[in-house]
């Protein structure tokens, strides 16, 4: 199964929308809970629509919108999104009025609009499109999955243009909850030192990306997606090259092939040590990067990393802030996207140059 990346588009805590830079001006910051750099909504919404929207709808659209116009595309044939937890704020809106109205006088309006797929749905209202949508809520491989689903779609010849997205919000209330089970830092975490931190805890993060994936060839595409795996809870080293060796020999590649890598590597001592035991024997050869310090730990973040990926094979570069240690890549033909959420959701994604 593989596809084609024609358009891309990503709402993050860094200046990643309505800009061709690539990450030329990095936001650093000391706090544990990044923030999205929103944009006016006015180019994409109807203001009187917009204030009845929920901000993660918000932030989905625009970003889905300026995917389909940067793939010169009007009408997917797809609709496919990946959240773990849906519109969270419009959730304890409803949960909220429930305590605070004793049960009784609800509106439906936060409840309606609280569902997984209200951004899926919303999308195709405004696209007025009417092909498949479908929504995955599968904790830490949620995105993975809306990613497998369009592959299948384009291997069978039922699509020709898929739309594929992300999105997760994070809020204050969820916050302190995952801050009380141990997610966050306790301590305050420069984004740019997080990489040598060795305490438990990450930095929160949010987001919306959003990405065309083709069946077609064309000058305009940024990269080739060429497959994609799932492991969860794979016991050690040993499994995990097993399944990096399973899914380079369908491609027939080697490790040395791979010129980056792109890590999830978060600040979390206790899960961070599969990346580097990778980055040190298996992809020894491979320039090492890693990601979630510009973007923050949430369950699709992944979505961010595949637009990094993709913006590095358009552009044939990569940011400073990305790269760990000395570049080894004269050029940039085969990039290993590895990611992990608590160490139990682990994905790759295998991309290559068109």
């Amino acid at each position: 199964m593989e596809a084609y990346i024609r358009g891309a588009s990503i709402i993050s805590s860094q200046k990643t929308f309505g800009t061709t830079d690539f990450l030329a001006d990095v936001v650093e910051t000391d706090s544990n809970y990044l923030h999205c750099i929103e944009p006016s909504y006015k180019e994409f919404l109807n203001p009187t629509m917009a204030r009845r929207m929920a901000r993660l709808v918000k932030m989905s659209i625009a970003a889905a919108v300026t995917c389909l116009k940067d793939s010169a595309i009007t009408q997917p044939d797809a609709i496919i999104t990946g959240t773990a937890l849906g519109c969270l704020e419009d959730t304890e809106k409803f949960l909220l009025a429930i305590i605070d109205n004793d049960e009784q006088f609800l509106t439906p309006t936060s409840f309606i609009q609280s569902t997984h797929n209200t951004v899926g749905a919303q999308i195709a209202l405004q696209l007025k499109c009417k092909n498949y949508n479908f929504t995955y809520v599968h904790k830490g491989f949620s995105f993975e999955s809306a990613v497998t689903d369009a592959l299948m779609m384009l291997a069978e010849g039922e699509a020709k243009n898929i739309l594929v997205g992300e999105h997760d919000e994070m809020t204050d209330k969820y916050y302190r909850v995952c801050d009380r089970i141990g997610y966050w830092k306790k301590e305050q975490a420069s984004t740019m030192q997080l990489i040598n931190s060795k305490t438990p805890g990450s930095i929160a993060g949010e987001g919306a990306s959003f990405f065309v994936l083709s069946s077609e060839k064309s000058t305009e595409n940024y990269a080739k997606l060429r497959g994609i795996k799932t492991l969860y809870k794979p016991e050690g080293p040993p499994i995990i090259e097993n399944k990096l060796t399973e899914l380079l020999n369908e491609k027939n590649l080697k490790p040395e092939d791979i010129d980056v890598v792109i890590y999830g590597i978060n600040g979390d001592n206790r899960f961070d040590s599969i990346y580097y035991t990778l980055a040190t024997t298996y992809f020894k050869h491979s320039t090492a990067a890693y990601f979630k310090h510009l973007s923050g730990e949430y369950q699709t973040a992944a979505g961010f990393a595949l637009w990094a990926a993709a913006k590095a094979f358009k552009t044939q570069s990569l940011p400073k802030a990305m790269i760990i240690g000395a570049p080894k890549h004269k050029a940039i033909k085969n990039i290993v996207i590895y990611n992990t959420f608590l160490g139990t959701n682990h994905s790759v994604f295998l991309l290559s140059q068109c």
